[in-house]
Order: C-alpha cells, then sequence, then structure tokens
C-alpha cells in the first residue's frame, strides 16, 4: 500500500469528499474514485485508541487504486495520537487529518471530536505530535465553535494555535455543534450556516489552505466557493446520495483535467471490483450500499435501487445482478 510518488494534496483538497462514520468505507472510496481521479477522499473516522492500543490495524486497510486518500482520526492524547498517525503514515496515507467536528455523544465522551474545540493548547499540542511523527501533511477539521462560544472570537485563537504547531490545511464545517441539546443528525442541519466567517478566516489568515464543508448540494454551489476565494470545498452526504452529480464532472470543472465520467461505465468498471472482493470473503451488499445514488434523478434510478436493495443481499447474489439493474437505467448525458 505504500505509494511512491507525493501527491500534492493541496490541489486535490480543492474538492474533497467528507469522511462519513459508516458511509466513506473502502469499498465508497473505490466507487467514487472512478467516479473522480482528482478528488480527495477521507476514510471514515478512525480513533487512535483503537489503532494504538487495540492493534485494530485492518481499519489501516484500503486499496491503491484510492490515492490521493486521507486517514481521518479520532483522539485527543498527543502521544497516541502521534503513534496512530504514525501507523497511518507506515501504511501510505497521503495525508493524516485530526477530527475535531464530529458532535457524536460517543466521541464526546472521549473528550475529542467538536469538544476539541473548547482545548485549542490541547489540539497545537496534538498537531505537533503527529508533525513530528509523520512526513505527510497532518490536517484539521473543525466547525466554527461549540455551545455557547463565539464563532468570531474563539475560530481565529483556534486556526492562530493550529497553525502556530504546524497546521497549513483545514476545513472548516461551517456551523456549530451543539454539544447539549442537539443530536448528531440534528448538528448537521439545525445550526445556522455561516459561510462568511469562513471566508472572513480565509481572507484574515491568507497563508493558510482553508476549505469549507457544510450543506453544499450541488457542484456549482462548490464551484462558487472556489471562485469567491476559499482554497477547497469538502462535500458531504450530497457526494454519498448523489455521487455523479457531484463527482462524475469534478475533474473537468474543478481540476481543469480528465473528462465526463459516465455512470454506466463506472457500473462495468466496478464489477471485477465487485467479483474480486467476493472472492475474498465480502458480500455483495456492503459494496452496492454505496452505489445506490448514482443514477439519482435519471430514468429508471428508482428501478436500480430497488433491485439492488432488495436483491444484494440474498445469498447467492453476484456482479449478474448489478448488470441487471443497470439494464433498468436510461442514461442521458451528463451536462457540464
Amino acid at each position: 500500500m505504500i505509494k511512491s510518488d507525493k501527491i500534492d494534496t493541496y490541489r486535490s483538497a480543492r474538492l474533497s469528499v467528507a469522511p462519513m462514520m459508516e458511509w466513506t468505507d473502502r469499498h465508497c472510496r473505490y466507487f467514487h474514485r472512478l467516479l473522480s481521479q482528482e478528488a480527495l477522499l477521507y476514510t471514515e473516522m478512525v480513533t487512535a485508541p483503537a489503532l494504538v492500543r487495540g492493534q485494530a490495524l485492518h481499519l489501516l486497510e484500503y486499496n491503491a487504486e484510492e490515492h490521493p486518500v486521507a486517514l481521518q482520526l479520532g483522539g485527543s492524547d498527543p502521544q497516541e495520537l502521534g503513534l496512530a498517525a504514525q501507523l497511518g503514515g507506515e501504511a501510505g496515507y497521503d495525508e493524516i487529518n485530526l477530527n475535531c467536528g464530529c458532535p457524536s455523544d460517543r466521541v464526546q465522551s472521549g473528550a475529542f471530536g467538536a469538544v476539541l474545540m473548547q482545548s485549542p493548547d490541547l489540539v497545537a499540542d496534538c498537531i505537533a505530535e503527529m508533525r513530528a511523527k509523520v512526513a505527510v501533511e497532518v490536517t484539521v477539521k473543525c466547525r466554527i465553535g461549540v455551545d455557547e462560544q463565539e464563532p468570531r472570537e474563539i475560530l481565529p485563537v483556534f486556526l492562530e494555535k493550529i497553525r502556530a504547531a504546524g497546521c497549513q490545511r483545514v476545513t472548516i464545517h461551517a456551523r456549530k455543534a451543539w454539544l447539549k441539546g442537539l443530536s448528531p443528525k440534528e448538528n448537521r442541519d439545525i445550526p445556522p450556516l455561516d459561510y462568511d466567517l469562513v471566508h472572513e478566516m480565509k481572507r484574515a489568515f491568507c497563508d493558510m489552505h482553508i476549505s469549507i464543508n457544510g450543506g453544499l448540494d450541488t457542484l456549482d454551489a462548490a464551484i462558487a466557493h472556489l471562485e469567491q476565494g476559499l482554497d477547497g470545498v469538502m462535500v458531504g452526504r450530497a457526494a454519498y446520495h448523489q455521487p455523479t452529480d457531484i463527482l462524475a464532472a469534478a475533474d473537468v470543472r474543478v481540476f481543469g483535467t480528465g473528462a465526463l465520467r459516465d455512470p454506466c461505465e463506472v457500473v462495468l468498471q466496478m464489477l471485477p471490483y465487485i467479483e474480486a472482493q467476493m472472492g475474498q470473503g465480502a458480500r455483495l451488499h456492503q459494496i452496492t450500499r454505496h452505489m445506490l445514488g448514482l443514477f439519482a434523478g435519471r430514468p429508471g434510478a428508482r428501478a436500480w435501487r430497488r433491485m439492488l436493495s432488495e436483491g444484494a443481499s440474498r445469498p447467492g447474489s453476484g456482479p449478474e445482478l448489478v448488470l441487471e439493474a443497470m439494464q433498468q437505467v436510461q442514461n442521458p448525458r451528463i451536462a457540464v
């Protein structure tokens, strides 16, 4: 899995797919890579204790085709995060990212995720220790603040601290996280978005690479933020539920390379992967669940989803089911 060539993650981060628990696993990332050769992909969050204390090194497995790919770590102990980052570096990841944005109860109980917005000095210590252990970029994903914090006061302090520790790339989810009173799902929708603040931070920290995240559901919306001066855009749920809309034209429109990707061609390219993975013990639905939104908004999309949802878990189902489902889809040309 060790890569031979250094990848320019600053460039790749112009468009990235957010780390999403139970969604952006290795099957999902392989699928997304077929839609975009350029976008930066992230793992689900992996906790430092799981790697260092639990020796769950299988969580670091990925396919070489996924590059550029970043490992997101969760934790709050600098030494433990340093060791986890080292393991990620040895596995060949192109970037190590520290989660300072997840608001789930489990993350809070472990004193990491969004709760770290309250401890910028600790975050700086974590970054310094991680950077000492790896040669690749160490980055941060954060919120604009939590609970009663005033984002315009806390966020500049947070950015100053992590920059001083050597972090030059940060992705800012443009919402507060309410650690008490809102569920993780509600924290993705209810706190109001403050895109203007993220743009203000870019002007104030012009030497940092700043990406924006939160509420972006079209490629046009992502490109608009790039045109307004941000360095990158991270798309989450829209990239998962409508992957063709976000990723199929991304190489052309965001990176100026490649060509439009035909979702039917992507299905055909997935078939050898599906066969190989099933030969290693994977079950069809573990892979195809990530492909359900491939034809979203197109004629036949409902039949595609239904056939895969109902059939992929049945004993004996294999790549032929995916081909049969694709036959239900009409595939108009993707508009640029």
